[in-house]
């Protein structure tokens, strides 16, 4: 029997969007703040990856916290994009405050400037966004393919605003006028293009009736439930901690390419190669996003694609080191796109698992909890990405990095080619055993099996 559908395609577009929004912050914050903080404000990697590091301590808390507002916010627009659009709003102003640090300022008040510029952004505006805009996937649609294509659509935005960003940011803060007023304005202006997308986004979109979600079925008393209920009812989902954990990996992999800049300027002596890789990374990943959906349907379901597609991108990585120590740029480029590709199938099904995960609690402890369990998305994005960004700080500092010298000391050299190099490779083997044992979809159908001989 073929599912009913909800979606026309400029709704699947329109809620793909909302990627636009969320990379204008986070692929710049990502890419750029340690060299924005370290090259032109002139404070150091390790106090920086240090002061980042301690603001993630909040991030945990506020992620489950806002997931469980959004499961118990009853409002006409619906759960999720009241939070959706007003936390964006947040972003904005945050993301210019991080990118303006004022040059008059002295060190101590620069650091404590960025520290709750930084934390503010992390811990409660794109907590409350991202969440929102990950959560709506289970919420306008109840139909699986629809899922997954919200998911290729929603992260072909993404790439595509993240291989935009890598591309042009650098060159664009230059005609701006280079400098700390350069990079001001490029976050003005990215932070306004945000804030109209987002809000095209989330009026693109509308959510179901909780009555249709719930099959018709009363489940208010339900979402009576503390804090530390929410985090118990997440913490006994195995595949919960499992997409967690992914999602960390992922983002401090992405981080450590994002400080690619480094690797092109120090090690290639070449910064312009940062958006050639860049392409070479975004556009075999969008082009694995388009056929993803066709791919779930012909592989029925996305476990075997999701380990087959992330054992490929190991085997790219670990080619792109080969290259790299043939000293073999084109090499490198091939191979990296090779793994990007590998790796895309899991970015554009990844909410219809977390949606699977979901189903699996309300199947196993009989409590609906989708904005909290796409609370996993956000905390990924801000505990990988934010860790992926200290750890770099703290390595760079570790091995004598010097912002003010043209060539670096050959441990920083090592370093450079451990960060680019060997730490990704070692984290696609990881993320690959994760994955082997992420079939959701098969214990889903098992426990509605047991429920149907039982029944």
């Amino acid at each position: 029997m073929e599912e009913k559908k909800y979606l026309k395609w400029y709704n699947k577009v329109g809620y793909g969007s909302g990627d636009v929004a969320g990379n204008v912050v986070y692929a710049f914050l990502s890419s750029f703040v340690m060299l924005y903080l370290t090259n032109t404000v002139g404070l150091n990697a390790g106090i920086v990856g240090t002061l980042i590091a301690l603001s993630k301590l909040f991030d945990g808390v506020t992620d489950i916290f806002f997931g469980s507002m959004i499961d118990k916010t009853h409002t006409r627009m619906g759960k999720a994009k009241p939070w959706m659009l007003y936390g964006y709003i947040g972003c904005a102003v945050t993301l210019i405050g991080i990118f303006a640090i004022p040059e008059s300022l002295g060190k101590t008040a620069q650091y404590a400037w960025f520290f709750i510029a930084y934390s503010l952004l992390n811990a409660v505006f794109y907590t409350a966004n991202n969440i929102a805009y990950s959560a709506l996937t289970a919420l306008i649609t109840k139909n699986s393919k629809e899922r997954v294509e919200m998911g290729s659509y929603r992260f072909i935005f993404a790439f595509s605003t993240s291989l935009l960003i890598q591309s042009v940011t650098i060159k664009f803060v230059e005609i701006m006028g280079g400098g700390a007023a350069g990079w001001r304005t490029v976050a003005i202006i990215y932070a306004i293009i945000g804030l109209v997308v987002n809000t095209i986004s989330a009026l693109s979109v509308k959510e179901l009736p909780e009555e249709e979600l719930n099959d018709g079925v009363d489940n208010s008393a339900d979402e009576k439930y503390s804090l530390v209920e929410a985090a118990k009812l997440l913490f006994a989902n195995k595949y919960y901690i499992m997409i967690c954990v992914t999602y960390i990996l992922q983002q401090i992999y992405s981080a450590m390419l994002n400080m690619g800049i480094y690797y092109m300027m120090y090690v290639l002596l070449n910064e312009d190669l940062f958006p050639v890789f860049s392409w070479a990374i975004n556009i075999p990943l969008i082009i694995a996003l388009l056929i993803t959906p066709s791919l779930v349907a012909k592989w029925q379901g996305l476990y075997k694609l999701n380990v087959t597609g992330y054992a490929i991108g190991t085997i790219g990585r670990g080619l792109v080191i080969v290259a790299a120590y043939m000293h073999s740029v084109p090499l490198m480029l091939a191979f990296t796109a090779v793994a990007a590709f590998g790796m895309g199938p899991w970015q554009g099904d990844m909410n219809a698992v977390i949606a699977n995960c979901s189903e699996y609690t309300y199947l196993t402890k009989g409590k609906r909890v989708d904005g909290t369990m796409y609370s996993c998305t956000s905390l990924g994005i801000k505990l990988g990405g934010g860790l992926g960004t200290a750890i770099t700080g703290w390595l760079l500092a570790f091995s004598k990095f010097d912002q003010n010298l043209t060539t670096q000391p050959a441990s920083c050299i090592s370093m450079l080619h451990i960060m680019y190099l060997w730490v990704p490779f070692a984290i696609c083997i990881i993320i690959t055993f994760i994955m082997s044992r992420m079939n959701v979809e098969k214990a889903n159908k098992e426990l509605v099996s047991g429920r149907r001989l039982n029944g």
